[in-house]
């Protein structure tokens, strides 16, 4: 597989990381959107949130866990937004499930 996530995960390609347990890892975006920009993975592949299933949603369930964990580790004390884009036609640039963790700014709602 020629996940470039899964490369991450398995320490082939690095990364700026946040954090990291034996099922997930949070590590800073390379085009951060916001003053905190961090993705979170499941280091097992998933494709999208389209290919979530009762075998496979205790690894979603524990990155919910982990946000505020992860928030605070970055700093994060007044909110912050989680965006997951699934598929091409919502933005989803590369093919593994991951959650934008975006804080340190105001975030309007989209127009479009």
């Amino acid at each position: 597989m020629d996940c470039i996530f899964c490369k991450i995960a398995a320490g082939e390609i690095p990364c700026n990381k946040v954090y990291e347990d034996d099922q997930i890892l949070a590590f800073k975006d390379l085009n951060p959107q916001a003053p905190v920009h961090v993705l979170v993975i499941p280091k097992q592949h998933i494709r999208w949130a389209y290919d979530i299933t009762p075998e496979n949603s205790a690894v979603v369930a524990h990155i919910f866990e982990k946000l505020p964990e992860i928030a605070k580790i970055c700093g994060v004390e007044g909110g912050f937004r989680l965006v997951n884009n699934c598929g091409e036609d919502a933005g989803q640039s590369v093919p593994h499930l991951h959650f934008h963790l975006m804080a340190g700014r105001e975030f309007g709602w989209p127009a479009g």
